[in-house]
């Protein structure tokens, strides 16, 4: 549909509503595509939205979730900053591990075979860590998912 800034499905969990988005625009203009669909939708608490992003700051395949924070650089959520005015939304963070170069190079180049194993499990993990999100809260997916292996 012209003009759409997202794919957009509602779904059912556990009797809640939810609507999964994924953004049509570019990365950096991702605001666009949320601040319509908070609008459409009438969310008037940013701590209702769940963010999926990739995050440099952790290892590839790594997984945290997060209430509010800062920016990091992610141009994607300055722009859903931008839109919203606020950074109170829950997040779920992807690690992508630390660039050896510039960022946007290796957040746009392809993962290492190792590299996207360990993506494959985190995306079913973030999937997990949406719904645990929706049925028991950011703190309960905070206390699953950020959990630390002990050290070697």
């Amino acid at each position: 549909m012209k003009g759409q800034r997202a794919s957009v499905e509602e779904v059912r969990i556990v009797a809640k509503r939810v609507v999964l988005a994924v953004p049509t625009t570019y990365m950096n203009e991702s605001g666009n595509a949320l601040g319509s669909l908070v609008h459409r939708f009438g969310v008037e608490d940013p701590e209702r939205l769940v963010i999926v992003h990739d995050e440099l700051d952790l290892p590839p395949g790594g997984i945290q979730v997060k209430l509010g924070g800062g920016l990091a650089g992610h141009n994607g959520l300055r722009s859903i900053q931008a839109h919203l005015h606020t950074t109170a939304f829950a997040r779920v963070r992807i690690g992508i591990g630390k660039p050896r170069g510039e960022g946007a190079d290796h957040v746009l180049s392809r993962p290492s075979r190792q590299d996207r194993e360990a993506l494959a499990t985190t995306t079913t993990a973030a999937a997990d860590a949406v719904e645990v999100i929706a049925t028991s809260g950011v703190a309960a997916a905070m206390q699953r998912f950020n959990t630390k292996s002990a050290p070697a």
